[in-house]
């Protein structure tokens, strides 16, 4: 996959964009994948139950 590279034109208000979104990708990635491993620690439970 071809990485895409914006201008850098910004001073320091473009790096503290980049930080804080940098930080709200962290924060997401981490909430998607505590909720991926809900997910299938609830599936294996009813799973556990049916069988």
């Amino acid at each position: 996959m071809a990485e895409r590279t914006t201008p850098k034109k910004q001073g320091k208000s473009g790096d503290a964009r980049e930080e804080r979104l940098k930080a709200a990708l962290k924060a997401n990635m981490a909430r998607r994948k505590a909720q991926a491993k809900a997910r299938a620690a609830s599936e294996d439970k009813s799973v556990k139950d049916e069988g």
